[in-house]
């Protein structure tokens, strides 16, 4: 998949995502399954690749230093040995409340992984216009992935990955622009059949700007990162 490629990749998952539940997994069988694809086309026959929605679609194992753990995309070499993993995470609503966990948790299971010698990268997805939603389904207030937001993410780009192993080995951070629900939406069920009832939903990276990120992260830039994730997978 090339950046175009890669942003219907999400189209396609958004509306799974508002055709079904916040509960189902349907989203993630498109999102996870063509990236999955995508590295098993790149790395060719020596390696395999395990994700929902790709191959046998199940989740691979990695044994962690300290706990095992599902792997939203997994490589194994011509061995079926694991010797990579990535995690990948599409926040579509209530950001703000989760906001610290997501990146608590990001650290938590790198550096379990990471510990135990084996490469783990991240790919973040989360749009610039976020609906956040009461419990009865009310659309309370927008959020937005301000620069205060990617504060965390711009200190964990600096990170040197050989010294702090929680630090993801490369992690893209992808930040989208939706179409703009008109007339705003009163509540979560006006928000998803607007998006249902559009012929297509055209998703592109946002024009927001954010701080210059260091090596650690690619902002916005699925064909650098994939290539570089390939690369490194290959050097093994």
């Amino acid at each position: 998949m090339d950046n175009s490629d890669f942003l219907e990749c999400i189209a396609r998952s958004f509306r799974r995502f508002v055709e079904t539940t916040s509960r189902s997994n349907e989203k993630l069988k498109i999102l996870h399954g063509e990236i999955a694809a995508d590295f098993s086309a790149q790395l060719g026959g020596d390696y395999t690749v395990s994700s929902l929605g790709f191959g046998d679609g199940k989740e691979g194992k990695i044994a962690g230093r300290y706990i095992n753990k599902n792997v939203d995309i997994t490589i194994y070499d011509k061995t079926n040995k694991a010797i990579a993993g990535v995690g990948v995470k599409f926040v579509m609503q209530n950001y703000s409340q989760n906001s610290n966990n997501y990146f608590e948790n990001m650290l938590g299971e790198t550096a379990n992984i990471r510990s135990a010698n084996i490469p783990y990268f991240q790919i973040f997805i989360i749009p610039d216009k976020i609906p956040y939603y009461k419990k009865s389904g009310t659309l309370e207030h927008w959020e937005t992935f301000s620069e205060h937001n990617a504060d965390k993410y711009f200190t964990l780009s600096k990170d040197n990955i050989e010294t702090f192993l929680h630090t993801p080995t490369k992690t893209l951070l992808y930040v989208v622009k939706l179409p703009e629900a008109k007339p705003e939406p009163q509540n979560q069920i006006e928000y998803n059949a607007y998006y249902k009832g559009l012929k297509e939903i055209k998703i592109s990276t946002t024009k927001q700007t954010y701080s210059t990120f260091g090596a650690a992260i690619i902002l916005n830039d699925y064909e650098t990162f994939l290539q570089k994730v390939i690369h490194y997978i290959k050097s093994i």
